[in-house]
């Protein structure tokens, strides 16, 4: 990761958020010249051990997507595990005040694939009336914690595995979310259209090639 974060500042890269990407939209800011978005899923703990400080090192920004159930249960027990442990409140308080990692909606509780059902994706058997308020009742209840303990409301939803249900944009649309981040491996092209900070694609970064072999291959 360190690796990363050398290369794109060598390479004229700036690492940004949602939050900008709306403000370029909505007309309140510009993009830099060469803007890239560092996006972590599901909020393990050696994201605050590790990544936290090369992103002060190095004034770079990420956005983080932890899956709330977890949170809660790691912030009730004192177990930091770089292997296993996930991020607490107030680890993700401390990286929100940063302003250097921005935290989005990855669900509550539905990170796993089970019953029918694979991450948030609505089942074969689910009317669209259940299916709305299944995926509601979840994703509202991470808003909630998130405004209860870091006391901030995320503004982009993170479907889990990139699992997409055509139906579910509607109802994220209704329930106040401007974007959401799939797993589609392309290049996002953002314009004034506010429909265009939805189903965004990312690249998985996987261990192995260098930054440069990595890098050049996406971007170029």
């Amino acid at each position: 990761f360190e690796s990363d974060l050398r290369y794109l500042k060598k390479n004229g890269y700036t690492t940004i958020v949602i939050q900008d990407l709306l403000d370029y939209v909505h007309g309140n800011g510009e993009l830099p010249e060469k803007p890239i978005m560092l996006t972590f899923d599901d909020g393990y703990y050696n994201n605050y051990l590790y990544a936290f400080p090369l992103l002060k090192q190095y004034d770079s920004k990420i956005v983080l997507s932890p899956i709330g159930r977890y949170t809660e249960e790691y912030s009730r027990v004192e177990d930091n595990h770089a292997n296993y442990s996930h991020v607490t409140w107030p680890q993700l308080r401390e990286m929100i005040d940063s302003g250097l990692v921005e935290v989005q909606n990855h669900t509550y509780n539905l990170h796993a694939s089970s019953g029918g059902r694979k991450g948030s994706k609505k089942k074969v058997t689910e009317s669209l009336a259940e299916y709305r308020s299944f995926l509601q009742a979840d994703v509202l209840k991470l808003q909630q914690r998130m405004q209860e303990e870091p006391g901030y409301s995320p503004t982009a939803f993170v479907y889990p595995f990139g699992a997409v249900s055509p139906e579910a944009l509607p109802i994220l649309k209704e329930m106040g979310f401007q974007a959401t981040l799939g797993c589609t491996e392309k290049v996002n092209k953002i314009s004034a259209d506010p429909d265009s900070l939805y189903e965004l694609g990312r690249f998985l970064r996987p261990s192995g090639p260098s930054s440069e072999a990595f890098f050049k291959k996406i971007l170029s």
